[in-house]
């Protein structure tokens, strides 16, 4: 078996309007998400809105610069994720489509095994 990461992609201003009510709904969602799939998960969290994020950069001749925000701006961010494991690439396709993320989308990438 190999292991999957789901990168869940979505407007985060669509989530600060969304208020309580859709922060419960979500929850709700996800859960039902990981009780459906809790044999292929091996891990999984949301994160803080990029407001949240530092930036760490090295240049070519090492020096390094610390900044607060994301890397890039852009209109979906990456607020959470999923580790699954999956019998190749559709199973995990097959498990990313039931992932809840009504302003954006996910990536299913494989993770690479460093030897």
């Amino acid at each position: 078996m190999a292991q999957y990461l789901i990168l869940i992609y979505e407007d985060e201003s669509a989530w600060a309007d969304g208020g309580q009510e859709l922060a419960d709904r979500m929850l709700k969602e996800h859960r039902a998400f990981g009780e459906a799939n809790a044999a292929a998960l091996r891990g999984g969290n949301a994160l803080h809105p990029t407001s949240t994020a530092t930036s760490v950069r090295t240049d070519a001749v090492g020096t390094v610069t610390v900044t607060d925000g994301a890397f890039a701006e852009t209109k979906e961010a990456l607020g959470g994720f999923y580790l699954i494991e999956a019998d190749g690439l559709d199973e995990a396709i097959a498990v990313a489509r039931q992932v809840p993320a009504p302003f954006g989308g996910v990536e299913v990438r494989p993770v690479r095994v460093l030897d």
